[in-house]
């Protein structure tokens, strides 16, 4: 009897411990999971926190202060244009001046430059200060979509516009071009926006031209060859693809006349009186144009700190440039055409510098 009470009592106790132990191991598992639970909402709170930071940091369109990009790209335009070799030249320098590897990229020149910037494609981009101006306000090639992360760093030469044929082709003015072959820039350019207003002065259309949509380089070698009669194309003076025809043919620049210019004005505030002057590409006289200003744009998306040290670099190492438009590169007319807002950045360079827009 004793035995069997003992057995019993035994048992009991096992029974009640087996209890006691499983019950323990689901308060363990349950405080594991809450433990494990309360850990992830601390994370989540961490990482809402940094996510927070993050955006406070973009809240106004740029990078933390003292942030510092690895790469930027520099939009110029075509080879044989004037933008591709300066803004080769610029984009060394502030590689050098700034330790951020900036690499220069061809492209269509303006407006395809500043659609780029709006897209995130690059940071910063040599345009038409008229070409920016319509971005910015949403009208002429931008009508309807205006562009609002773009910003002007600062302006660099004047872009003159150039009816560029040859002294056998018979053209004598700019209405001749009539009926004629004649090349407007690539689509996407500030080059073919400028031929439309220089054609539209002078009672003529796009439909009243055979008109190309070729780049300089092409342009050139087009009246080269003969399968185009002129070319409008707007640049730096030389521009190299007008230089090399000039080495093979007569080159003629067509005039646009005194009349014409104030009217082009009066239409197109953008415009100023300019000459392409005798000796360049063998011209013996001084010839009568307009042009428009070039300058680097820059996406508000960079802080303004870089932005300081892109526009030191660039003004404070102009005369190291080696292209002839280099010498029109100063601080004291960055501002100058300037339609637009100037980078924050930019402005507080400008400023200790002195500047004031004209």
């Amino acid at each position: 009897m004793k035995l069997n009470k003992f057995w019993l009592l035994s048992a009991f106790l096992v029974f009640v411990l087996v209890l006691a132990a499983c019950g323990n191991g689901g308060d363990t598992g349950d405080e594991g999971a809450e433990e494990d639970t309360g850990t992830e909402e601390e994370t989540t709170e961490e990482n809402g926190t940094e996510e927070d930071g993050a955006e406070e940091t973009t809240d106004d369109g740029g990078e933390a202060e003292g942030e510092t990009p690895d790469f930027l790209t520099l939009l110029t335009g075509g080879t044989s244009g004037t933008y591709y070799p300066l803004g080769g030249e610029m984009a060394s320098n502030i590689s050098d001046e700034t330790g951020i590897q900036t690499d220069a990229l061809s492209s269509n020149a303006s407006a395809d430059n500043i659609i780029d910037l709006q897209n995130g494609e690059a940071e910063l981009g040599m345009v038409q200060t008229d070409t920016i101006a319509q971005a910015v306000d949403g009208v002429g090639a931008f009508e309807g979509d205006p562009v609002d992360n773009v910003m002007a760093l600062g302006a660099l030469y004047p872009e003159t516009v150039q009816i560029v044929t040859t002294v056998d082709s018979g053209i004598e003015t700019i209405e001749d071009l009539e009926g004629m072959s004649v090349s407007v820039g690539a689509p996407g350019s500030g080059t073919f926006y400028n031929a439309e207003q220089i054609l539209e002065i002078h009672g003529l259309t796009m439909d009243d031209i055979d008109a190309q949509n070729l780049d300089f380089g092409e342009s050139t070698g087009g009246i080269q060859d003969g399968n185009i009669d002129a070319a409008i194309i707007t640049g730096g003076t030389p521009t190299g693809a007008v230089e090399e025809l000039s080495a093979t043919v007569d080159v003629k620049i067509l005039p646009v006349e005194q009349d014409k210019i104030e009217e082009l004005m009066a239409e197109y505030p953008f415009y100023t009186e300019d000459m392409v002057e005798s000796g360049t590409y063998g011209i013996e006289e001084d010839v009568t144009t307009v042009a428009v200003g070039a300058m680097i744009a820059v996406t508000d998306s960079l802080s303004e700190d870089v932005v300081y040290d892109i526009t030191a670099a660039i003004y404070e190492n102009a005369e190291s440039m080696a292209h002839a438009r280099a010498a029109d590169i100063t601080v004291d007319t960055a501002l100058d055409g300037i339609g637009i807002d100037v980078h924050p950045g930019a402005q507080r360079y400008f400023d200790e510098q002195g500047v004031e827009s004209e």
